[in-house]
């Protein structure tokens, strides 16, 4: 079971995705933003395994999150959901071995079964 700090504005898919991962196991801590995720870490830093974020969000997107998360926390692995490919293609240090992209739509099996093989990495 892994700690999953999970970054989604859209309320929905926030909950969908919060349900999956945690019926497969995971203790999911669910944000609606990059700003509140960051709080988040800065109060339980080592407690995340796997930072999940958006990388379209208001306020602080998920790019920035995801840096300012890693600076905190070196070994936190990050895991990429967006439904704009075309913003992610500039950002060639996203797939790396604590990085992960994920393009919407997915399955929430394919979910669950890409986040279980970036923790195993």
């Amino acid at each position: 079971m892994a700690s999953i700090l999970l970054a989604e504005d859209d309320k929905s898919m926030c909950s969908f995705l919060t349900a999956a991962l945690e019926k497969a196991g995971h203790a999911v801590t669910s944000t609606n933003d990059g700003i509140e995720a960051l709080d988040k870490l800065k109060e339980n830093k080592s407690s995340y395994n796997l930072l999940l974020t958006d990388i379209v969000m208001p306020g602080m997107d998920g790019i920035e999150l995801s840096q300012k998360a890693t600076e905190l926390s070196p070994n936190l692995k990050v895991m990429f959901i967006t439904g704009f490919a075309a913003v992610a293609v500039g950002h060639q240090d996203l797939n790396t071995e604590q990085t992960k992209l994920l393009s919407k739509p997915f399955h929430l099996n394919d979910l669950v079964e890409q986040v279980e093989t970036l923790l195993a990495a």
